[in-house]
Formats: structure tokens, C-alpha cells, sequence
């Protein structure tokens, strides 16, 4: 397995090299097993249980429901469409240049609010994970797009792990 350690970029060489590097490696497939393999769940999930216990929720969470689902919706095919470009350039269809270009039309971007985790709370716990899994998948490219395009924001370069668990703490309702 390549080690991501390794594909730090030089200096003269900069985010492309690092891009060039990471889009080859046996990480970077992993994540788009993992990440493509999220969106087949959920494709799945929202046309099967999801569907049932929906119908079953009550007025006001089902709103919420159909909100969240859509949100979700919505990440994870900005997600796959990363992904897929990033393949692309690894496969050698598409240059770095070529693949930064698309991916300034479609950002991931920064996590959109959710609903109250009140309301959340009373979602059914299989969307609830996959809107987990879609948000750890979410922040995880947005650090990648940072270092391959070397466009991080100061705060992310600071301390990521901090923002992390801001962030964790934010979604979960939680005190500062």
C-alpha cells in the first residue's frame, strides 16, 4: 500500500505533484470503493427501508426526513462526482490542471447546516448513519481538495483535528 506519507509534495513541486501522487495510490482507490460504496447504500437504503419507515414517521419528522434525505442526496453526489474525477485523472483521461478546473465548477462544500439535533434524533437511525458517514466522507475529501490544491484555510492547516471535533460537537447538539 502506498503511504500517503510519502506523497507529501516538495516544495518546487507543489499540490500538484501531491495530486498526481494521491490519485494513484492504493488510498486514494479505497476511498473511492468506500465513497461510491456510500452512495449505492444509500441509493438502496432510500429506495427500500428508507422508503417504509418514512411513511411511518409523523407529519413534522417526515418533513424533516425528506429534507435530510435530500441533503444527503446532494453531498453524496458531489462526493461521487470528485471521485470520479480524480479516477479520471489516475486512469490518465484527465490532467491535474484538467481535474482542478472541474472540480473549481463543483466544490465540496463546507457542511451545510442540518436540522436540530432534536429533530434529527427522531430521524430513523439508518439514515441518521448514513448522513454520519456521508458528513466523515465530506470532511475528509474537503481536506484532501485542500492539500491537493494547496488552497487550505489557515484554520484547517492549524489544527484539523480541532475542527473535527467542532464539528462533531456542532452536529451533535453538544456544549462548547
Amino acid at each position: 500500500m502506498t503511504d500517503l506519507l510519502m506523497l507529501e509534495p516538495d516544495a518546487d513541486e507543489g499540490a500538484i505533484s501531491f495530486a498526481r501522487g494521491f490519485v494513484k495510490s492504493d488510498a486514494f482507490m479505497a476511498l473511492f470503493r468506500e465513497g461510491m460504496g456510500l452512495v449505492e447504500r444509500t441509493a438502496a437504503y432510500l429506495d427500500g427501508d428508507g422508503r417504509a419507515e418514512s411513511a411511518a414517521l409523523p407529519r413534522e419528522v417526515a418533513l424533516s426526513y425528506a429534507t435530510e434525505s435530500m441533503r444527503l442526496t446532494t453531498r453524496l453526489m458531489q462526493i461521487a462526482s470528485w471521485l470520479l474525477v480524480q479516477r479520471a485523472v489516475a486512469e490518465g483521461e484527465m490532467t491535474a490542471e484538467q481535474a482542478q478546473a472541474e472540480n473549481d465548477k463543483v466544490r465540496i462544500p463546507e457542511q451545510l447546516a442540518t436540522a436540530p439535533a432534536v429533530e434529527v434524533e427522531r430521524l430513523p437511525q439508518g439514515l441518521r448513519d448514513l448522513m454520519g458517514h456521508s458528513f466523515r466522507m465530506q470532511a475528509r475529501i474537503r481536506h484532501l481538495e485542500g492539500q491537493m490544491s494547496g488552497k487550505q484555510a489557515p484554520s484547517e492547516r492549524a489544527n484539523p483535528v480541532q475542527n473535527q471535533l467542532d464539528s462533531l460537537k456542532a452536529k451533535l447538539g453538544m456544549a462548547f
